[in-house]
């Protein structure tokens, strides 16, 4: 019995307990790690991050999967830059244009799954191919910014609105100055949003229900198709909005940003099915694996490890993470709970 409990306590607390020991290992081993901007810079650098990774939980509670978030997030970078600099609409325009990129997006990888019975894997890489090579068209491959030469010998003289970079590069006073910044803020609003959708209301649950047992959810008059192209679009929504404020903190359109993106979103869903046990996608879990990530990074970075360590060091977490869920939860599906 008490190797039982132990196994139990493992699953649950097990990665918490794992993020609080490597906090406390990079506060005695990095000088400044434990300080107040330290620990914000952590919450920027997963913010964008951490926002898609939310969108991808969506689509795993309906037990689907996007892979072309990240696509979706450098088109909305793209597209954002493209309104205010050549075509010289306001941030207000650009924002929308984005949100309904990413809302169409959504839509159509969801009637590809559902309409069409496409394997959502296999369509939403076949989108991300597709958005990759469309973003690029435009511009002919090159990134956007003020001044650069567009065809016909003429040069794009729009520029970013402020208003639009405020998104990005605004700091609120937190007890210091400037201290947290806009993105952070997004962050923790979408996540505490669809953790509300999703843990406390009617059309989270059935979400839920879906992503267990379709079949059984259909056979009880539930709109099983809407539900899960509705869990598409709240991906590519979320994605867009990642991209507007990675545009934002820019201020280009950089045609190399968001590189990563796509597989530290997954990181980032996949480890959360590890948080308190729950083995199955949750946007509290998304949030800790996103902070897991930042956390392991900045502490790298601040003890002067290789950076390219660090893709190995996040593989070996995700590993970690999926024994922890799926695994030991299994030995203790078969041995009974306590």
């Amino acid at each position: 019995m008490s190797g039982e409990r132990l196994l139990n306590f493992a699953i649950r607390y097990g990665f918490l307990i794992l993020l609080i020991g490597m906090i406390l290992f990079f506060s005695f081993a990095a000088n400044g790690f434990a300080s107040p901007r330290s620990a914000v810079f952590v919450l920027q650098s997963v913010a964008i991050t951490g926002i898609l990774a939310l969108g991808v939980t969506c689509t795993l509670v309906v037990d689907g999967f996007d892979l072309s978030i990240g696509a979706v997030a450098t088109s909305a970078l793209m597209l954002s830059a493209y309104s205010m600099v050549i075509l010289e609409q306001s941030a207000f325009t650009a924002i929308v244009l984005c949100l309904l990129m990413g809302a169409f997006v959504g839509l159509v990888n969801g009637i590809l799954i559902v309409k069409f019975r496409v394997p959502d894997l296999l369509a939403t890489l076949g989108m991300m191919f597709l958005l990759i090579g469309l973003q690029r068209i435009p511009t002919q491959g090159n990134s956007i910014a003020t001044g650069m030469s567009l065809p016909g010998n003429s040069v794009a003289e729009g520029i970013f609105s402020p208003a639009f970079l405020w998104l990005g590069r605004h700091r609120f006073d937190l007890v210091i100055e400037r201290l947290v910044p806009v993105p952070v803020v997004i962050f923790l609003v979408i996540a505490l949003a669809i953790w509300a959708f999703l843990s406390l209301t009617r059309h989270g649950r059935i979400m839920y229900a879906i992503g267990s047992n379709e079949r059984a959810a259909a056979l009880v008059g539930t709109p099983v198709s809407r539900y899960k192209i509705a869990a598409y679009m709240i991906s590519g929504v979320t994605a867009s909005i990642g991209g507007i404020l990675l545009a934002a903190r820019l201020g280009r359109g950089d045609i190399a940003s968001g590189t990563n993106l796509l597989l530290d979103s997954v990181a980032a869903a996949l480890i959360g099915f590890a948080v308190l046990g729950a083995a199955r996608p949750n946007a509290f879990g998304t949030v800790i694996g996103a902070l897991f990530v930042g956390i392991l990074l900045q502490g790298m970075t601040m003890m002067n490890a290789p950076y390219y360590t660090q893709d190995f060091v996040k593989g070996a977490v995700l590993v970690v993470a999926l024994v922890f869920t799926f695994y030991l939860s299994s030995r203790r599906g078969a041995g009974g709970k306590v």
